[in-house]
Formats: C-alpha cells, sequence, structure tokens
C-alpha cells in the first residue's frame, strides 16, 4: 500500500512539473508600449561646416593688423595732416620703403580719396606690384630646364624647393633635384627626405663636394631619363662672402651648359627680416641673374609690406609666397589677392 502511494506521489510531481514547462515555453513576452514618435524631429537644418582652411587675410593676420588704422579713416576727397601722418605711419611700419610711402603719399595729397582711403591706398599699392609674374617650365628642345635657387642660410631654402617640387609632381611633371648645398650639414639629407615625400629622383655627393660637379651629375641623368625639370639647390653661406658668390656664378655657368638651360633662378627671401631681405638681395643680383623671389614665412611677420619694397626697390617679381608650414602653403602671389587681405573691411 505505502509503495503504491509512492508510485501515485512521483507521477503527480512529474506530470505538475511537465505542465509547467510546456506552459513556460509556449508563453509569448509582451513588449511595452513604446511612446508616440515626435510629428517632426527637425525643425531647422544647420549649415554644414566649411572644409576649407583660413583665408588669406587671416593667414596674413599680423600684417594686416597693421592696417587698421587705414581701415578704420571714414573720410572722403581731401584728407587733414594728421590723417596723412596715419597713413604714413601704417605704411613705414609694414616695411612697404620710403620710396613707396612717399609715392602714396603724394598722390593723396594730390587727388585725396574720392572713394575712401583704404581704396585709395590699395590702388596706389597695386600700382607698385604690375610685374609679369609668370613661370617658366620649359626649355629649347633637347634640353632639360632648371629651376635656380639662391639664398642665404635660414631663409627656408630647400624647404621651398620640396614644396615647389611637389607642386610641378602634382601638376604632372617628373622633377629631378640637385643638392648642390654641399657646405651645409644635413643639407642633402634634408633635400634627400622631400625627394622621398614627393616622388622626386634625387642626386646628392658628400658633403664638401663640388657644388657644379652635383648639379652637372643631376643633369646628365636627368636627360639620359627624360625627365621634366631639375631643381638645384646651392649653398646659402653669407650674402657677402666673395668666395660664394664666385661659387654661384660657377654653378649657374654649370647648369646653363647642354643638356641643361636655367630657365628660372628664384631668390629665397626671409620676410620676418624686413629691410634686410633687401640687403641679402642685392649682394646675389649679380652673381646669379634673379628672375624671382620667393618669399616665406609671410604669415609670421607685420612686415607684409615688404613685398611692394621688394619689387619697387629691386624690380625683380614675387612669383611665390609662403603663408604657412604645410605642403599646399607655398602659393603663387597674386597683387589683388594680396592687397585685399591688408585693406578689405
Amino acid at each position: 500500500m505505502i509503495l503504491v502511494i509512492i508510485v501515485v506521489a512521483v507521477v503527480l510531481v512529474v506530470g505538475i512539473g511537465w505542465v509547467v514547462v510546456r506552459r513556460r515555453r509556449g508563453r509569448v513576452a509582451i513588449a511595452s508600449p513604446r511612446a508616440a514618435m515626435p510629428t517632426v524631429l527637425v525643425t531647422e537644418l544647420a549649415e554644414r561646416p566649411s572644409l576649407d582652411g583660413p583665408s588669406l587675410a587671416q593667414r596674413l593676420g599680423s600684417s594686416r593688423s597693421v592696417f587698421d588704422r587705414v581701415r578704420s579713416l571714414s573720410s572722403v576727397g581731401a584728407l587733414s595732416d594728421e590723417q596723412l601722418d596715419i597713413v604714413e605711419e601704417v605704411l613705414l611700419r609694414s616695411d612697404v620703403g620710403v620710396a613707396t610711402t612717399t609715392m602714396i603719399l603724394d598722390n593723396l595729397r594730390e587727388y585725396g580719396a574720392p572713394d575712401g582711403v583704404a581704396n585709395a591706398v590699395r590702388a596706389s599699392l597695386l600700382d607698385s606690384l604690375t610685374a609679369e609674374r609668370s613661370v617658366t617650365t620649359t626649355a629649347q628642345s633637347g634640353r632639360v630646364p632648371v629651376w635656380l635657387f639662391v639664398g642665404v642660410n635660414g631663409v627656408g631654402k630647400t624647404t621651398t624647393i620640396g614644396k615647389l617640387a611637389k607642386r610641378q609632381i602634382d601638376a604632372g611633371r617628373s622633377v629631378m633635384l640637385a643638392a648642390g648645398d654641399t657646405f651645409r650639414a644635413a643639407a642633402a639629407d634634408q633635400l634627400e627626405q622631400w625627394a622621398t615625400r614627393t616622388g622626386a629622383d634625387i642626386v646628392r655627393a658628400s658633403e664638401g663636394a663640388d657644388p657644379g660637379s652635383v648639379v652637372h651629375d643631376a643633369l646628365g641623368r636627368a636627360a639620359a631619363r627624360g625627365v621634366d625639370m631639375v631643381l638645384a639647390d646651392t649653398a646659402g653661406r653669407r650674402s657677402n662672402s666673395t668666395n660664394l658668390l664666385d661659387e654661384l656664378s660657377k654653378v649657374r655657368r654649370v647648369a646653363d651648359r647642354e643638356p641643361g638651360q636655367v630657365v628660372e633662378t628664384f631668390m629665397v627671401l626671409d620676410a620676418t627680416t624686413g629691410q634686410n631681405a633687401l640687403s641679402q638681395a642685392r649682394e646675389f643680383l649679380a652673381a646669379a641673374d634673379v628672375t624671382g623671389i620667393v618669399l616665406t614665412k609671410l604669415d609670421g611677420t607685420a612686415r607684409g609690406g615688404i613685398v611692394v619694397a621688394i619689387e619697387r626697390d629691386l624690380g625683380i617679381p614675387v612669383k611665390f609666397v609662403g603663408v604657412g608650414e604645410g605642403v599646399e602653403d607655398l602659393i603663387a602671389f597674386e597683387p589683388g589677392a594680396f592687397v585685399d587681405s591688408l585693406l578689405d573691411a
């Protein structure tokens, strides 16, 4: 009897457990009701942020700030002596130079400022920046075009070569770099880094080697390989060193012999040195037959007017300016954009 009772109890427990399991498996979860979606999610579209970099006016902020007082002059017509003094001070502080400053003041005294002082100064500055700025990239048939770079140490000459090599390669031209500054420690190493970075070829020699032989070898290889251009670095010791200037003359003669042809000689100047840059340039002109100026570090100085002084005093056009550290921050110089960056409201 006891055994029967135990068996019945076990059967009941198993049966009840089986029913519970079946009920749990068949149970369907019911989700909690969600809040109603709003009728309108966005009431106003935000403007997409610009991906463009700083404007030229922003890059030249230091030079632009010098011209604040000229932009603030609201006079139309004749100017008072006090207003003329303000214009004179601003122009001299910006390193425009005495000759250009005198010319602008004479114009203001004679003609006044019928469209405002800033517009009158703008017109006079543009009249001083009318040089031809085309850049030659081709040579006579069968010869390799050469860009020769000169300038004292520390102005950014080697970096300028690398950035201009990048511009030419991006334009579809093949480039050979000639590490002709064999006197400065690590100059060739720096140029080789730019060659690697830009995809240019390079010819270099050991420190102290003859710079002319480096340029000669680069031209021979460029001609043999069908390279489109040679960009040649040169030594940048003190500008008043007779030996250096004689060496530059020799390198230029070598670069201009077949199979090469010098089509541009760029002098690299540091804008932050202001009028001192003019003194440096005069020492190099006779030795190197300079055809264009590259003005570096223009974004880092309040002396942006030095562009005008260089062209007026030397008669050589500024063809490129550096407005930042990036590879793309060496740009072709455009007088209109430059003057507007200083004087536009």
